[in-house]
């Protein structure tokens, strides 16, 4: 790895680790201090949940939900700033706002916590923008986070009661928006452009090349001299 690429790797992966580290470090004064902070959440419907939309993603329950969201945050987000620098930030403040406005509007009436939301922004982006760009990295990424990742896809589901799975849904469907949004911007399809010549006009040719370097034809003439006994008849 050049120092241009490897530049470029640890620039993708600083923003996703900053945020990880202030989400780590807001859980860990909580647990020090003994503080619950579950009151910053988002709470549906109710003025005092609005200062969720923007906290709500910096608060977990325990360090397993913190740890649970802070390696996939990591990967993925590196991913969306490495591939997609040119939409990266736009692309996470999206997410961020959208899940948090979209969940106050339509979740169950409780307090919404954690990170998971904007994870599954990241992961459905990065898996759909790849087909949507037709380009062979980028759909190479999409296969490797449904590899990594595809699993995730049952958190939209209902299926247990405690996950707050429309802080899921609605990053997945934020991620899927964003990337029809921004599918111009950023990398796109590699197209190879042959160049077209008029041929019957190119005098390097190597056709008429050829025909220069032959040697000129020779031209035989014949002529008809009649004999002396034929002159003396």
């Amino acid at each position: 790895m050049d120092k241009i690429e490897r530049n470029k790797v640890l620039t993708a992966i600083i923003f996703p680790t900053i945020f990880v580290a202030i989400i780590g470090l807001i859980h860990f004064a909580g647990y020090v201090l003994d503080v619950s902070f579950v009151s910053y959440g988002v709470f549906p419907r109710k003025l005092s949940g609005l200062i969720g939309i923007l906290t709500s993603p910096l608060i977990h329950a325990d360090f397993k939900h913190l740890f649970n969201n802070s390696i996939p945050l990591i990967i993925l987000g590196s991913a969306l700033f490495y591939f997609y620098k040119e939409v990266a930030f736009k692309v996470s403040f999206w997410i961020y706002l959208m899940v948090g406005i979209w969940t106050w509007v339509s979740a169950r009436e409780s307090y919404h916590i954690g990170a998971s939301g904007v994870l599954y922004g990241l992961f459905s982006f990065l898996l759909v923008s790849g087909f949507l760009r037709k380009n062979k990295n980028l759909i190479s990424l999409s296969f490797t986070v449904i590899f990594l990742y595809g699993s995730l896809v049952w958190g939209i589901f209902p299926i247990d009661v405690k996950v707050s799975f429309e802080g899921h849904l609605w990053g997945f469907v934020a991620g899927i928006v964003l990337a029809f949004y921004y599918k111009k911007q950023g990398p796109q399809k590699v197209e190879y452009v042959w160049d077209e010549e008029d041929e019957e006009d190119d005098e390097n040719a190597y056709w008429k090349v050829e025909e220069e370097q032959q040697a000129p034809q020779q031209q035989i003439n014949y002529i008809f001299k009649p004999s002396e006994s034929k002159k003396k008849d």
